[in-house]
């Protein structure tokens, strides 16, 4: 198997074949395949997607691609756009999941591989994706860690941190809430459904960190609630507004590289994804 991968610092599965890309004066994205490919079949293309122009590069890539012959290629996009936007809220929003998904599935990928979908509409709208949970990467990030409770933030993520705990051979899970506004997404009102956490070591697994006000407003309650060593961990670290608030509360944050490559720092752990945590 060979790689294009399309972002020169994310290459989680193996080594690139060689291209040239650059963006025209009129804004278009180029691409130009360096390599010979005519005896190859197969093809794994890897990408991070933040934007329309990166959905623009894919898509050039692999008309690039088919002009070269290559009949099956796949496609490796971790974090995949606008997951958040898997229903409409308020009138006159758009499912903005959807046109990505639609975009994607007209390029008829021989498969999508995803990681830690936000919610069950992403895969059911992909056509032959691989939605791979979190677990591997969970489990290497709590290395050598014992007598620890999971913390479920919401009512969205209850779901996936039970399967998470039974796959950590039973692990005890704690069920959170919040309130948000659908219009001005202000959070309010968390809640810890347990009396007192005794001291124990709390870890916070979700998909998605992004401005991070839901686990600021956890941890305080955490905290409130008797809680030992808090950490968290989520699996797409966009954090728009930075990780010092994150690691001033919590004793050691982590997230894979999905999103974008960020330095370690004392309170800060990048997990690299692999073939290991992909498969």
């Amino acid at each position: 198997m060979k790689y294009l991968n399309l972002n020169t610092t994310f290459a989680p599965l193996g080594k690139s074949i060689e291209f040239d890309n650059f963006i025209f004066n009129g804004g278009e994205p180029h691409i130009k395949i360096l390599e010979k490919l005519t005896d190859e079949n197969e093809l794994t293309i890897t990408i991070r997607i933040r934007s329309f122009n990166d959905v623009g590069l894919l898509l050039i890539a692999t008309d690039a691609l088919r002009r070269m012959e290559v009949e099956n290629i796949h496609l490796v996009v971790p974090y995949f756009p606008a997951a958040r936007q898997d229903r409409v809220m308020v009138a006159g929003e758009s499912l903005s999941v959807k046109v990505y998904a639609d975009l994607i599935n007209a390029q008829n990928y021989r498969s999508v591989t995803i990681l830690d979908a936000h919610s069950e509409v992403t895969p059911a709208l992909l056509s032959r994706v691989k939605n791979i949970s979190n677990h591997q990467f969970v489990t290497t990030c709590l290395q050598n860690k014992k007598d620890y409770v999971l913390i479920s933030p919401d009512g969205g993520a209850l779901k996936k941190v039970y399967k998470l705990a039974q796959f950590l051979n039973g692990v005890p899970v704690v069920e959170c809430s919040k309130l948000r506004d659908v219009k001005t997404g202000k959070l309010s009102g968390f809640k810890v459904y347990t009396d007192d956490l005794e001291g124990k070591t709390c870890v916070i697994v979700d998909d998605i960190c992004d401005g991070g006000g839901t686990f600021l407003g956890l941890a305080k309650e955490l905290k409130e609630k008797n809680c030992g060593e808090l950490i968290l961990i989520v699996t797409h670290g966009i954090f728009s507004k930075g990780l010092d608030k994150l690691t001033e509360v919590f004793d050691k944050v982590f997230s894979t590289d999905s999103f974008s490559n960020i330095e370690n720092t004392l309170g800060f752990n990048q997990v690299s994804l692999d073939e290991k945590i992909l498969s």
